[in-house]
């Protein structure tokens, strides 16, 4: 059996990540590319949060022998672009979760992401990780008047899993963010923010010294079947191993159709401003990261020295700088005006990978290849959380890996799935306008 590769790269992929974490950092020293054959338990395709947390995973289970195979460099794709929030949860919501699955399964999956905010703290602390953490919580500011959605998740977090979040009354919360769109909030104090481009060579580093061997500007070009086993080929070499994990994400690998037809790589939007020195402490007296109530949501956080990261939008186009800063910079100036004549330092935009059931697809595609993919933005804690299952099912012999079984590789009827996928965006912001505007 051969997978051949296919391009999949969207228009305007960049060579380069431009984002703010990328140029206020130094370059590591670079994964040196695979030349000739070699010979793995387990070859990994992908330098991002899913390929590396799965590395460490195998590594912590007394597995050796693994190799990571990355196209551009570690943490090139929505691992080192992404807002850098750390918090239990899915793109699916926990409602529909439960609706979905029932209580047993909902409490197991959601679970999952809340040890695996515990995991990343304890890692980042034990293998003296440097990513400019910030342990403050995240607040779910409300965009609307009606208190009535916080209130009913803060009481199905609490009763189904045991998760409790602290209210924020329209008072309190105006001392924290101080701003005219926003009312009550909740406060989820279990959760963090960080640099993810640190983080993800910080991993590297720690799955190196472990024992496995990264190879950056490597792309896989094609998979075929060798015996019981696989052999994954990139432009100058050849790996051949028992088990392969796909773990490319939006920036598919084109190695087997059924895994990247089962995503849409769908883009987001991401500026850092200027310093902003005691302005940002006038309208920002929180360390917390937040994002507020509506479906098309903006997120945020204030940055060690003054600057303010903002994110947010949806979208089928992965723009260019400029039109991100005109983009977001409007978005921003709509809740803190104050901020209207900022300077915009970086702004750049990254693929993330959804599934049409919003949650993370993390299975066995044949025997011996895996995939762990679409994670709809929500991708820090269950990453870390898939790749804890797929150590579990890989060593222990979990033909179907069972945490993630109800979800599996659902086609994205790409390319109509976009089209759809905007259409759905625009419905959804649409509905938070005229929400808004019932409210007055």
């Amino acid at each position: 059996m051969t997978y051949k590769h296919e391009s999949a790269r969207r228009p305007g992929y960049a060579p380069l990540n431009h984002s703010w974490y990328a140029a206020k950092s130094p370059e590591p020293a670079r994964h040196a590319p695979l030349t000739g054959r070699a010979d793995a338990s387990t070859v990994i395709v992908g330098g991002g949060f899913a390929g590396l947390n799965t590395a460490l995973g195998l590594l912590a289970r007394g597995e050796r022998d693994i190799i990571l195979l990355e196209a551009e460099q570690i943490g090139f794709g929505a691992s080192g672009r992404n807002g850098g929030f750390v918090f239990a949860g899915y793109s699916l919501g926990e409602q529909a979760l439960l609706d979905k699955v029932g209580v047993d399964r909902a409490r197991d999956l959601y679970g999952r992401t809340v040890a695996a905010v515990n995991l990343i703290r304890e890692r980042i602390a034990r293998l003296d990780i440097a990513c400019d953490v910030v342990d403050g919580g995240v607040i779910w500011a409300n965009w609307f008047r009606d208190p009535a959605v916080l209130r009913r998740r803060q009481q199905l977090l609490a009763e189904t899993y045991d998760t409790h979040w602290q209210w924020i009354p329209a008072g309190a919360m105006h001392e924290f963010v101080h701003s005219p769109r926003y009312h009550d909030g909740l406060y989820e104090r279990n959760a963090f923010h960080i640099d993810p481009l640190m983080y993800a060579r910080g991993l590297a580093q720690a799955a190196a010294r472990a024992g496995a061997t990264i190879h950056e500007h490597s792309p896989a070009v094609r998979l075929a079947r060798d015996g019981e086993g696989w052999i994954v080929f990139t432009a100058h070499g050849e790996v051949r191993a028992r088990n392969v994990v796909l773990a490319a994400g939006g920036y598919l690998a084109g190695l087997d159709r059924r895994v990247d037809r089962a995503v849409l790589p769908v883009a987001t939007y991401v500026m850092v401003t200027e310093p902003l020195g005691d302005r940002l402490k006038e309208h920002l007296r929180t360390q917390a990261a937040i994002y507020d109530t509506r479906f098309a949501f903006d997120y945020y956080r204030p940055l060690p020295d003054t600057r303010l990261l903002w994110g947010g939008r949806i979208s089928i186009r992965d723009r260019s700088p400029r039109s991100v800063q005109r983009l977001l910079k409007r978005d921003m100036a709509k809740v803190f005006p104050a901020f209207a004549d900022a300077r915009v330092d970086h702004a750049w935009s990254g693929l993330m990978s959804y599934a049409r059931h919003e949650m993370p697809q993390v299975g066995r595609r044949a025997p011996g290849l895996w995939y762990a993919q679409a994670f709809g933005g929500h991708g820090v804690a269950p990453t870390c959380a898939a790749g804890e299952a797929l150590a579990d099912a890989i060593v222990g012999g979990d033909e179907r890996c069972v945490a993630y079984a109800d979800f599996g590789l659902v086609s994205a009827h790409r390319p109509v799935g976009y089209l759809a996928a905007q259409a759905s965006y625009y419905s959804a912001q649409l509905g938070d306008w005229f929400k808004r505007r019932l409210e007055g």
